[in-house]
């Protein structure tokens, strides 16, 4: 897979190299000659270019790209790289950082952004995440089909423990993907039980959120 990431930053390297090390073909863009590291990151393609510009962007072959990545510390350029990406060379996928929390409204598909990613926000959700049980905590956004990956830790005693996945009425636009217990990563099939302390991840419709928080939380016994 090829994917372009504009901004060569921390932020920028460190993706390069988790997808190089998966076998993937990167190209960093940034118009910063300080920023232009090419022994940081040596199996990367480099290029000195502004990532607004679409002589920039031709340059980079853009259309060729699998995934584009707009990873700068700026929110209006990720969102013109976005927009470029998606609408001018049909990039399948476009992922974008959000610096400022205040500007996530904007990173949707009207932008080209499929998947935004808030640090602020996700390093919020995290924390959430570590000391939160019995409550629904919101990891990320998908732009599209208004989805987010939320998580939830479930009670020793809640009503769901020790039902079948299968035997679960779950909200309609919900999906259970992922199990984790006890350190282990666990796809759930119909049969497997839910137990204490099980993080559940979903992919669910925002408005389905409550119902499935309010699903999860019936204490055991409760009228």
């Amino acid at each position: 897979m090829r994917v372009a990431i504009a901004g060569a930053g921390a932020v920028g390297r460190s993706i390069a190299g988790e997808l190089l090390e998966n076998g993937h073909d990167v190209l960093l863009i940034d118009k910063n000659p300080g920023s232009i590291s090419v022994e940081r990151v040596p199996m990367a393609e480099w290029l000195l270019a502004d990532a607004c510009e679409i002589t920039s962007l031709d340059e980079a072959a853009l259309q060729r790209c699998h995934v584009v990545i707009a990873a700068t510390g700026d929110d209006k350029v990720n969102l013109v790289v976005s927009l470029l990406a998606k609408t001018e060379y049909g990039v399948p996928r476009v992922v974008a950082r959000v610096n400022n929390p205040k500007n996530e409204w904007l990173f949707n598909e009207s932008w080209g952004v499929d998947v935004a990613v808030s640090t602020p926000r996700l390093m919020s959700a995290l924390v959430e995440e570590a000391v939160s049980v019995g409550d629904l905590v919101r990891l990320m956004r998908f732009s599209q089909g208004n989805a987010n990956l939320v998580e939830l830790t479930l009670a020793a005693d809640t009503e769901l423990v020790g039902t079948r996945v299968g035997d679960v009425s779950w909200p309609e636009d919900t999906a259970l993907v992922t199990i984790i217990r006890e350190g282990r990563v666990l796809v759930p099939g119909k049969d497997d039980t839910l137990e204490g302390g099980d993080e559940l991840l979903f992919v669910a419709a925002q408005e389905r959120e409550e119902e499935l928080e309010d699903l999860l939380s019936v204490v055991s016994g409760a009228q």
